[in-house]
């Protein structure tokens, strides 16, 4: 019964409906079929809660124009572009007829950004990361990221530990100032730096290759023991490089990990290398396909040598010079292209440079990028090559590797794009900025000297320029010292350096100087490369005042002179002369590093003319060189071999004290300074010699089972020496006043120790203990001796 009502009462309604349906039309006769349309029409556009934004902005966002039909799709549409202008904190859009209701919050404006917490970056270091500033809508999405950029700052500086918690305070009138609240965490060091895979070095050794340090006790002087993404992959380049030298020509690095220890706030760091086998240099020849270039005159000009050791560095310059070459005999698109032929039965690679021409493209254009402080002419002049010039790899790559050797940059990086045609090349330099001054305060001792001390402003890229300045005073027990310098190195465009030096030097009588002495002066000179990055010749100028006299007895000349006290010859000395002298030095080196070498030779030859005006007239020659080579690189020990020697000839007067050479702990240790040599026998002064000879065996090492990071090292060395033949007119002055002088022959002395190297955070400290084994009986031995210094 209620189901057949329940069907009855549904019939009923549809007929109803159907009915409704079938008059309508005729009542509302054209209007009906438009009423629908009519509802999605947007004829008017309201918004509401706007107070400082206008209402026609608000709608220029929106996809709903007034006149227009709309639909859910636009009011989405509209919500979204409303929300993304980052003005607003709600948005709700409501249609009322032919009537849209826009109505919005705004969001409040930045009154003020800023940090809390905050010590070891700068507010304005971290204000540069901010998308939100002052005077701009507060938005969400931007503060978010803001606390993501901060944290990426804080990572970089190596705390992974850091947090940041975003605080608004309200201001009244939609006003809000934004303070990011940092906890900076402790920094994350790295524990641990590993290699895997390395079987001809150490991880000890190739610790010491890369940048990356491990945390120790030391952390606290430096910032290369936290993890750095960026460092790591210049390390990478690093190692391939050292292993490269070595004649590991086929190494590769398989992998690099840093597995970060969140509860101990620490890094592991792993290299996985394959070393490959180790390659000599074989056969070397040039083969050119330009029939106007003969290969044999540029056999000259290759570095790698058969029988030596592989080293891809000669090769890479081998490659430079060649190209410089032929492009300047007018084949500017050759190309060089070095081919190594690997023999894997004698382990030797043989190297053919061809010679070819290449594809015809110019340079477009360089640009240069984020040079901040570098002018940008600086950085233009390390390419031998310019705009408009023909585009060559290898004269690129040369000019990469001279903009990193200015170390005046964190990161620099080189590429190319395609220009506005086929043959046009952009190469695009980009660089990133790093800190070039420094202001040094030392601090030391030497049994020579006493406690010494000093203090220096220095800056090597002076105002962007690319110049060297420097300003130091420095002073002792018994010195004073005060210099500035100054050094262009692209004088009038060239790569040549000009040097300007000004000085003035104090030094006191003491135990091994028998007259006060006051030096000022100056000088300049020039340093043109004969060969780049090995031989150089300088050609200078100086010119200084010398005052010697003895306070001690009132003595400012020969004529006053106290001569119970001091030597006859000393006494000649005394008074104030100038000496004005040109020079020129010609060096070669190919150390690998200027600071405590490990590997090359470095050879200099010099000579001083004195009489172009002033007092002092003679000819002074000098030559030395050095030698280092890892002998046990796993270990550390490094053996040089250091010889020196000079010669001053008077020209017309006879030489002062002042101006001889005197020789003692300084180079053969286990003697006194000044206390080998010719001798006044009445007065015990050293009076210098005409000839030196110095040589040094040493071996260096650092101390087993005692951690790397505190420098604690140790040494073993043999020195042999001598000084001889003083002036023969001081010779005589002494001998006529009833005087008798001492080794004044050829008399070698020798000596072995054994000393004691530390790097320590003040500086490096040497402590030697060497015993004479040949010795005049004049002579002034020194059995300890202490020397050291600091720069931080």
């Amino acid at each position: 019964m209620q189901r057949l009502q329940k069907l009855m009462r549904a019939a009923i309604l549809a007929a109803a409906v159907l009915t409704v349906g079938s008059v309508l039309p005729d009542t509302l006769g054209p209007f009906a079929g438009a009423t629908q349309a009519e509802a999605a029409v947007a004829r008017k556009i309201e918004v509401r809660g706007t107070s400082r934004i206008e209402e026609e902005t608000v709608i220029s966002y929106m996809t709903i124009v007034p006149g227009r039909s709309y639909g859910a799709a636009d009011v989405d549409e509209s919500l979204k572009a409303l929300y993304a202008t980052g003005l607003f904190a709600t948005v709700e859009i409501t249609p009322r007829g032919s009537t849209v209701i826009v109505t919005v919050s705004e969001n409040p404006m930045i009154n003020r950004v800023s940090f809390e917490g905050n010590k070891k970056i700068k507010d304005n270091a971290l204000e540069t990361t901010l998308r939100s500033q002052p005077r701009s809508m507060l938005s969400r999405a931007k503060v978010q990221a803001d606390v993501q950029n901060i944290l990426e700052a804080y990572r970089r500086s190596g705390r992974y530990g850091a947090s940041v918690e975003p605080k608004i305070i309200d201001r009244g009138q939609n006003r809000v100032d934004l303070v990011f609240e940092v906890n900076e965490g402790a920094k994350t060091g790295v524990e641990r730096i590993s290699f895997i895979g390395n079987q001809s070095f150490s991880d000890g050794r190739l610790r010491d290759v890369i940048r990356t340090r491990e945390s120790g006790l030391l952390s606290w002087l430096r910032s290369t023991d936290t993890y750095d993404p960026d460092r790591l992959a210049a390390d990478e380049e690093l190692l391939r490089q050292y292993y490269n030298k070595k004649g590991f020509a086929d190494f590769r690095i398989v992998s690099v990990s840093a597995d970060l220890d969140r509860e101990n706030n620490i890094f592991y760091v792993t290299f996985t290398v394959d070393e490959g086998e180790k390659y000599s240099v074989g056969n070397v020849e040039v083969v050119s396909t330009i029939a106007e270039i003969d290969p044999e005159d540029l056999r000259k000009l290759v570095r790698t040598r058969s029988g030596k050791t592989f080293n891809s560095l000669r090769v890479e310059q081998s490659v430079e010079d060649i190209t410089l070459r032929v492009s300047e005999e007018g084949y500017a698109f050759a190309r060089v292209r070095p081919r190594g032929a690997r023999n894997y039965e004698d382990n030797t690679i043989d190297l053919i440079y061809y010679i070819e021409e290449g594809s015809r493209a110019y340079i477009e254009r360089i640009n240069i990028i984020g040079n901040d402080r570098t002018r940008e002419y600086v950085i233009r002049r390390e390419f031998d090559v310019a705009e408009g010039d023909a585009f060559n790899r290898a004269l690129i790559d040369k000019a990469e590797r001279r903009l990193k050797n200015l170390n005046f940059f964190e990161r620099v990086a080189i590429s190319t794009q395609q220009g506005s045609a086929p043959d046009r090349v952009i190469v695009n330099v980009q660089v990133e900025e790093k800190p070039t001054g420094e202001i040094s305060f030392g601090i030391g001792y030497s049994t020579t000297d006493g406690v010494v001390g000093d203090v220096s402003v220095s800056e090597k890229n002076f105002l962007g320029r690319g110049q060297f300045v420097k300003i130091g005073v420095g002073g002792g027990t018994d010195t004073q010292t005060y210099e500035f310098r100054f050094i262009e190195p692209f004088f009038m465009g060239r790569r040549i350096a000009l040097d300007l030096d000004l000085y003035r030097a104090v030094n006191d009588a003491n135990d091994y100087r028998s007259f006060d002495e006051t030096r000022t002066g100056g000088g300049f000179g020039f340093t043109l490369p004969l060969r780049e990055d090995e031989t150089t010749l300088r050609l200078y100028y100086k010119i200084f005042q010398e005052k010697n006299e003895d306070k001690r007895y009132g003595s400012t000349n020969i004529a006053n002179c106290d001569t119970t006290n001091l030597s006859l010859a000393v006494c000649d000395s005394l008074g104030t002369y100038l000496t004005s002298l040109v020079g020129y030095e010609l060096k070669y080196t190919t150390l690998d590093r200027n600071l405590n070498p490990t590997d090359g030779f470095y050879a200099s030859f010099s000579q001083e003319f004195a009489g172009v005006g002033g007092d002092s007239q003679y000819i002074k020659t000098e030559i030395q060189a050095r030698a280092y080579q890892e002998i046990l690189a796993d270990y550390g020990l490094v053996g040089s071999v250091r010889l020196r020697g000079g010669n001053i000839i008077g020209i017309g007067e006879r030489l002062r004290v002042s101006e001889q050479y005197m020789l003692g702990g300084n180079l053969v240790r286990g003697f006194e300074n000044r206390g080998i040599g010719p001798r006044d026998a009445s007065s015990d002064d050293a009076i210098g010699g005409r000839w030196y000879f110095a040589a040094t065996t040493e071996a260096q090492f650092p101390f087993p089972f005692i951690p790397k990071e505190l420098g604690l090292g140790g040494a073993f060395f043999a020195d042999a020496g001598s000084l001889w033949d003083a002036d023969n007119d001081l010779v005589n002055i002494v001998e006529a006043g009833g005087g008798r002088i001492l080794s004044n022959g050829f008399d070698l002395r020798a000596s072995v120790g054994f000393g004691i190297r530390w790097q320590s955070p003040f500086g490096p400290l040497k402590a030697d203990f060497a015993y004479p084994l040949l010795k005049e009986d004049s002579d002034k031995t020194q059995i300890f001796r202490l020397s050291g210094g600091t720069s931080f």
